[in-house]
């Protein structure tokens, strides 16, 4: 008989270790594992961690199997890992209909259970008695079945059971924008059941999706059908989120160790190496103790001051937990693993030897890890004086068995029984890897012969659609149609992935449907969704953020192709030559370098070899597998194809589509001539076809069906309503900027004095100027209502067909504020607001809309639908139809920035739309030097691409400048904005507000608050205004120039129109009120005259503060009872229940601050603030009560006063602001400087607080 070998003695310790403390408590009929003997229930996630172990131990069996009894042994492991993967899928596919409900809702009633009971796989607590909701934790079941299954084990056995694995995918596949309980099932540290959005859950969402993404669930013996698919978008949108969080774990946790999961083994989910550094240091430093790690700050669960007969924690109560929370050993078997996977032996062995230490050891020498360790209650008070001195007794579960496995296979990996790569066979651990510069590929589609003619007189050799089959090219719509049959299964009541809009990674990738190659064009060229896609300046600068995100982001094999057809909207008025800017893209494109991206551009065909394919199966045929064959006749050509892709649905009408689109938009073959009544049926067949195509394509929202068919077989057009339009290929000069005048000089009336509508309909029909139609349609819109038939050419002519016809008359036209007011009145929606809305939120960003103060302005803190968002916007909007327009094409891009340019962002919590469209509207007024009314016109008439640059420019920092600008074509003024150089400025000085908090020192000794002369150079202030990253072209600018919109966001008027103040002749209606404007100081010839007051405003308007301002107002708050804020109070009690570094702390404060309405007065608060920060470092126990922070403000602005009317200022300079009393002359004041802001504020403080200092020091000079 032979001997065991050293490493087979070694391997059977080990598998009765995991025999002792895991396997023998497996349930024989479900194979789910008991929680402990007191926990019956089987948790999803302890299940899945616990039986890792087992699985890698089947491993090691299999790879040094000595005798056929380690092979049997290997075998049997095996099998229970199956035995218990599968029956956490029992119990999933019990509960359907909430992956079903989830889909939609994700809310927390309609989701997953954390945990089953062991012996039936049922239920065992209802919806709302437990925090059910843990992505991570279905995400963590998921991404070990893809990693099982790649180890070739054989978990899923059914096409039913690949079904549920896909919409599972899809119930994660939003993890991103989902507020869950986490991981320590308690959501808000408070624990008082409050949801928000969880790192841990995110990343291992990522991780899972990116996992299964193209995986054959059937492995080796699969075939087509049973492989899944995950979106690249929702995987990197994933992706951005985490990185935008890391180190922060959620808004009320700055830091939690339950992010080692995602940022080493198992989930490897963040591909930025600094970024998993710099989190691992921040759980070492701040959670680690001699025992483990804390889970988080200020965690009570089974502390000596938590009280176990209280589900939920008092607020204030979170302050008792600080430095006694306690310690897990789990953490340290993460920090092993990691580094193991990192390859730093002096980390393993240093976790190993603490670990060692630490662990319980029972009678037959098996060493059990436990789950915690608990300071004893009578050593509270002195492990609060010296945090981890005292010794800590082990508490709850022991073993626990996800630790325990974690422990085991560290022991194997580290021993050499598995190399890392077997228990990581997907490649997990090369995420950290820089990847290769990515290409992407462009090929240009002209949409007709004349297009391709016109390009190559460009230079620009391109293909028409006709010209790249057999490859068809459709809208993005299409690919969203497709992926919604993804997963469908009748018989388990699954309908598959919701429709949602397809990201540029999904289209970027060519797909091969029934042996049919398809191509999808971006969705940012849908005209039909929303005017932004109007505007060809608006289009190139998509293309341009797309590509860059594409260089970024794009992780798959082979290269991303952009797919950029070239319609007729891409051309000039008279359609003779291309729009110049789309021209110059193209240049671009040539050149091979555009937007921070290397560009290949060629033919479709030309990419096979090297682009990114996917292959839909599930819409493969199913069963006789016909194929259609080009050559066939019309009336047969369809046979194989009709109905074949119908899912149990008699009027599916994706089938139908693509049934015909593959069928017949194909080139045919030169046919022998038909003669008699087989020419009729041709013909009838043929028109009947095109009807049903053109019918399918509309039941799916694709419009301009024509451009993406080979053949031109129809040209629908809609049908005018004849409006007396100009013609758009005319000269613009019939089409005046100013409206031009009617010929009727009132309004038609009846003999009552009442309109008469009959007369004003007919004078709709006489008069050319766009804006009078406009103008009288609104008329009818508001006393009509929508639906009211004109009858203006006979029945049918309703209000808001009109409406519809004028929206593309001045779309032709470009007349951006026209269409604005139109697509208001008509209720038009952008497509992805919702999507836009949720991007920003789930960046950590709380947005508000309208113009403060509250209950105007309203919040948004969690994803709602879209119809509720349109409503929430019409209803803080006032009902005015332009705000509400502008404020969605705000919200979109806003999101489009924080997904490219994150940094934006930084240190702004709250995005305050209203207050932004207000600086925007200001910044006109002032750089133009025109009145509030002509300023608010002309932001209403930005295109979209000028208003995007306008707002992109504000939130940046850079340093620009405004000028009228005089389009040759294009009926709506225009503005032109241009980088300025830094006009004498100090690079210290451009940085701005940003850079203040990082020059500003502690005051040396406290009497430097007594001596201002001292204060100046002590303070080494760098004036947090004084850049003029944002100065506008006028070199002389008025002082205060204040245009408050406030008045003008006022609801457009709810009863008729008031038409005696329609000035004669015209029939203009303002979109927004008039701008108030006061009277002006003169203006100065300092060139700097007034910028302050500006940029201030700016900033306040914009929640701009210094990096780290929050943290300090924590410090300060612990120094007293409160600041009060115009009557707000932040009270000290905070501090208790949060710690510096949360995002919930500083959405707290700012949300303080956000009642103050004037911006630039809020400014000066922060300012008052920042200087009262400085005291948090002084030696002082206590400066105070409540510190009335406005006092301050007031106290600084009356020495102000005084200085100046001492140098001689008269009363019309020191004019104060009625609404605060503060001068306006010291709103434009530099921050520091003799006369500076922050000298006033900082003797202010002084004063305010001498009371509090150690006597003699505080005597003011």
């Amino acid at each position: 008989m032979r001997s065991r070998s050293n490493s087979g003695v070694k391997l059977d310790n080990y598998a009765r270790i995991v025999h002792q403390t895991i396997l023998k408590y497996q349930d024989p009929v479900t194979g789910l594992l008991p929680g402990s003997s007191d926990q019956p229930d089987a948790w999803v996630r302890d299940n899945v961690y616990s039986i890792v172990s087992v699985w890698a131990l089947s491993l090691a069996y299999r790879k040094n199997a000595d005798r056929d009894e380690d092979k049997a042994k290997a075998y049997e492991l095996e099998q229970s890992v199956v035995k218990l993967m599968r029956g956490i899928l029992q119990c999933i596919m019990r509960q359907l209909d909430k992956v079903e409900k989830f889909k939609y809702s994700r809310s927390t009633s309609d989701s997953l259970h954390a945990k089953y009971s062991t012996r039936t796989c049922a239920t065992v607590v209802e919806d709302d008695q437990w925090g059910h909701l843990q992505v991570d934790a279905t995400s963590l079941f998921l991404f070990f079945l893809a990693q099982m299954t790649a180890s070739g084990l054989h978990i899923v056995y059914t096409q039913d059971e690949v079904d549920v694995v896909q919409n599972l995918m899809f119930y994660i596949e939003a993890a991103y924008k989902v507020a869950d309980y986490g991981m320590w099932e308690r959501g808000d540290k408070t624990n008082q059941g409050i949801t928000e959005i969880n790192a841990s859950s995110i990343g291992m969402a990522k991780a899972a999706l990116e996992a299964l993404d193209e995986l054959n669930l059937f492995g080796a013996k699969g075939g087509p059908g049973s492989v899944v698919h995950a979106l690249a978008d929702d995987i990197q949108h994933c992706q951005s989120i985490l990185t935008s969080m890391l180190p922060r774990a959620s808004i009320s946790k700055e830091v939690d160790a339950g992010v080692l999961a995602i940022i080493s083994y198992p989930a490897f989910a963040v591909e930025d190496m600094s970024i998993v550094n710099m989190t691992k240091e921040e759980i070492i430093s701040k959670l680690q103790g001699r025992y483990g790690c804390c889970r988080f700050l200020r965690d009570g669960h089974k502390t000596p001051k938590e009280d176990p007969n209280r589900l939920y924690y008092e607020s204030a109560e979170l302050k008792l937990f600080e430095n006694i929370e306690c310690e897990w050993p789990l953490f340290w078997t993460y920090l092993i693993l990691d580094g193991i996977f990192t390859n730093s032996h002096e980390q393993v062995q240093e976790y190993q030897e603490a670990l060692e230490g630490i662990l319980i050891k029972q009678k037959d020498g098996i060493r059990l890890v436990p789950e915690l360790y608990s300071v004893p209650a009578d050593k509270v008070e002195e492990e609060y004086m010296n945090p981890h001195s005292v010794e800590r007794i082990a508490m709850g579960k022991c073993p626990l068995k996800w630790g325990q496995s974690l422990y085991v296979l560290g022991k194997l990996l580290s021993e050499g029984f598995l190399a890392p790569g077997e228990i990581d066979p997907l490649n997990r651990r090369f995420s950290t890897i820089p990847k290769p510069d990515v290409v992407v590929q462009v090929s240009i589609l002209a949409e007709t012969e004349e297009i391709k003619e016109l390009l190559l007189k460009n230079g620009i050799d391109v293909e028409t659609v006709a010209d790249i089959h057999p490859i068809h090219v459709q809208p993005s719509r299409v690919l969203s149609h497709i992926y919604a049959r993804l997963g469908r299964n009748s018989r388990l009541g699954l309908t598959g992935r919701p429709y949602r809009r397809i990201g540029v990674l999904g289209t970027s990738k060519f797909y091969i449907i029934r042996n049919t190659i398809f191509s999808f064009t971006p969705q940012f060229l849908d005209h039909q969704q929303f005017y932004l896609a109007l505007d060809n300046k608006m289009i190139v600068e998509m293309l341009r953020t797309e590509i860059a995100y594409l260089s970024s982001r794009w992780r798959m094999t082979g290269r991303p192709t952009i797919t950029f057809p070239i319609s007729q909207t891409m051309l000039t008025e008279d359609h003779t030559k291309l729009d110049p800017a789309v021209l110059a893209t193209l240049k671009k494109l040539q050149d091979g370098y555009y937007g921070g991206a290397r560009i290949q551009m060629g033919k479709l065909s030309e990419f096979f070899t090297t682009s990114c394919f996917a292959h839909l199966s599930f819409l493969d045929v199913k069963g006789s597998g016909v194929h259609h064959d080009d050559g066939g006749d019309d009336e047969g050509s369809g046979d194989g194809y009709v109905h074949e892709l119908r899912h149990d649905d008699d009027a599916d009408d994706l089938a139908q589509y693509l049934d015909h689109l593959l069928a017949h938009a194909a080139p045919k073959k030169k046919k022998q001539h038909v003669r008699g009544l087989g020419r009729f049926k041709a013909a009838a067949t043929k028109t009947k076809d095109m009807v049903s195509l053109m019918n399918k394509a509309q039941d799916l929202n694709v419009h301009n069906v024509n451009m993406y068919l080979p053949n031109k077989l129809f040209r629908t057009t809609q049908p005018s309503l004849n409006l007396n339009l100009p013609d758009s290929s005319a000269s613009q000069e019939t089409q005046p900027s100013e409206v031009a005048a009617s010929t009727v000089s009132s309004i038609p009336r009846d003999a009552s004095g009442a309109i008469d509508y009959g007369a004003l309909v007919q004078l709709l029909k006489d008069t050319q100027s766009l804006q009078d139609q406009a103008d009288i349609l609104y008329i009818l819109f508001k006393d009509k209502g929508m639906d009211w038939d004109t009858h203006l050419h006979g029945q049918g002519s309703t209000v808001r067909a009109l409406l519809a016809d004028l929206y593309e008359k001045a779309g032709e036209f470009k007349n951006w504020g026209l269409i604005r007011m139109i697509s208001g009145m008509l209720k038009k929606k952008v497509e992805e607001l919702d999507s836009a809305c949720s991007d920003l939120l789930a960046h950590q960003k709380h947005l508000t809309i309208g113009l403060p103060p509250e209950p105007r302005e309203k919040t948004i803190t969690a994803p709602i639908p879209p119809d509720q968002l349109a409503a929430l916007i019409d209803e803080a909007s006032d009902n005015n139809i332009s705000v509400a327009i502008l404020t969605q094409e705000i919200m979109v891009y806003l999101a489009m920035s924080i997904r490219t340019q994150p940094s934006l962002f930084s240190e702004m919590f709250r995005l305050r739309i209203g207050l932004i469209i207000q600086v925007m509207a200001t910044e006109l007024a002032q750089s133009l030097n025109c009145s509030g009314e002509e300023a608010t016109e002309t932001l209403m008439s930005l295109s979209p691409s000028e208003l995007k640059s306008l707002l992109h420019h504000i939130l940046s920092g850079k340093e620009f400048g405004v000028q009228r600008s005089v389009r040759e074509v294009d009926a709506s003024p225009a503005i032109s904005i241009h980088h300025l150089g830094n006009v004498g400025a100090t690079k210290s000085e451009r940085a701005g507000i940003s850079k203040l908090k990082s020059d500003m020192k502690m005051l040396e000794h406290r009497l430097s608050l007594t001596d201002p002369s001292k204060t100046e150079h002590t303070l080494s202030l760098m004036d947090p205004f004084k850049d003029p990253r944002l100065s506008l072209t006028d070199p002389i600018m008025e002082m205060d120039r204040r245009v408050s919109l406030t008045d003008a966001v006022k609801s457009m008027r709810s009863q008729s129109v008031d038409l005696e103040n329609i000035e004669s002749g015209k029939y203009r209606l303002q979109s927004m009120e008039s701008l108030d404007i006061p009277e002006c100081i003169p203006s100065s010839r300092d060139t700097r005259h007034g910028q302050w007051l500006r940029r201030r405003r700016l900033d306040g308007a914009l929640n701009r503060v210094p990096v780290g301002f929050y943290q300090k107002v924590w410090k300060i708050l612990q120094k007293c009872h409160g600041l009060s804020i115009e009557g707000f109070v932040l009270p000290s009690s905070t501090t208790r229940e949060m710690t510096p570094g949360e995002i919930k702390f500083s959405v707290h404060v700012e949300t303080v601050l956000n009642r103050v309405p004037q911006p630039e007065y809020r400014q000066l608060l922060v300012e008052a603030i920042l200087v009262l920060t400085m005291l948090a470092d002084v030696e002082i126990q206590s400066i105070g009560s409540i510190i009335h922070v406005e006092k301050i403000v007031h106290l600084a602005n009356d020495m102000f006063y005084k200085d100046q009317v001492d140098l001689g200022a008269d009363e019309h300079m020191l004019e104060r602001d009625p609404s605060t009393g503060v001068c306006r002359l010291l709103y434009d004041s530099a921050p520091s400087g003799r006369f500076g802001s922050m000298t006033y504020l900082t003797k202010a403080v002084a004063v305010y607080v001498q009371d509090f200092l150690p006597s003699g020091s505080c005597a003011v000079q």
